[in-house]
C-alpha cells in the first residue's frame, strides 16, 4: 500500500466535525507514510485534508482538470500537481496512482466518484479497497440506498465487499492500508458500519 485516494467536498459543510475529521484523516495517512492522491484544491474539505497531510510531512499528489486549476484555486504547496484537460482523465488518473479509496463529506462530484469506483469494482476493473468516512452519520441515508439495492436485488452483496465504513479517520486509514488491494475480505460491513459474517 503506497497511496490512497481521498474524495471529498470542495466546500467545508455545515458541521465543524467533516473539517476535524479531514485535518485528521490527512494527518494519519502521513504519519502512516502513505501518499494522498486527491483532486488538487485548496478550498474545502479538499484543501484541508491536503493542508494536514503536508504539514504532518506526507507525500500529496493532485490531480486537477484545466477548467478547474483557476475556479477551484489549484493548491500550489502540493508534492505534485497534475493538470489534465478534462473530468475523465483526472479521475482515470487518480486511480491508476491510488491503491485504496477513501470517501469522505462532499457533494454531487464527492458521489459521482464514489459510485463511479464502486462500480469499477463491481465490474471487476479494480480490487482496490474502498471506504466510507461516516462522520456525523453523513454517510447513513447512502449506506440505506446501498442496502436497499441490496435488497431489492438489484446489486449483489458481494459488490460491497470491498467496502469498508467507519466513523473514526485513524481508524479507516489503518484499515484500508491493511487489507491489500487483491485480498477478498472474509467478512462484509454492514448499514450500521459493523462487520457481518458473509455467507
Amino acid at each position: 500500500m503506497k497511496n490512497i485516494c481521498v474524495y471529498c467536498g470542495s466546500a467545508m459543510g455545515t458541521d465543524p466535525e467533516y473539517a476535524r475529521a479531514a485535518r485528521r484523516v490527512g494527518t494519519a495517512l502521513a504519519r502512516g507514510g502513505l501518499g494522498l492522491v486527491y483532486g488538487g484544491g485548496r478550498v474545502g474539505l479538499m484543501g484541508v485534508v491536503a493542508d494536514a497531510a503536508l504539514a504532518a510531512g506526507g507525500r500529496v499528489i493532485g490531480v486537477i482538470p484545466e477548467t478547474l486549476a483557476t475556479r477551484e484555486v489549484a493548491h500550489d504547496g502540493l508534492t505534485e500537481l497534475h493538470i489534465v484537460a478534462d473530468m475523465h482523465r483526472r479521475k482515470a488518473l487518480m486511480a491508476r496512482q491510488s491503491d485504496a479509496f477513501l470517501t469522505l463529506p462532499g457533494g454531487i462530484g464527492t458521489f459521482e466518484e464514489f459510485f463511479e469506483t464502486l462500480s469499477w469494482a463491481a465490474l471487476r476493473l479494480h480490487h482496490k479497497p474502498m471506504g466510507l468516512l461516516n462522520m456525523a452519520g453523513y454517510f447513513d441515508p447512502l449506506l440505506a440506498l446501498l442496502d436497499h439495492a441490496r435488497a431489492e436485488r438489484f446489486m449483489r452483496a458481494e459488490f460491497l465487499d470491498l467496502l469498508i465504513v467507519s466513523r473514526d479517520p485513524e481508524a479507516i486509514v489503518a484499515g484500508l492500508a491493511a487489507r491489500a488491494p487483491s485480498d477478498r475480505p472474509r467478512q462484509a460491513i454492514d448499514v450500521d458500519g459493523n462487520e457481518a459474517e458473509t455467507d
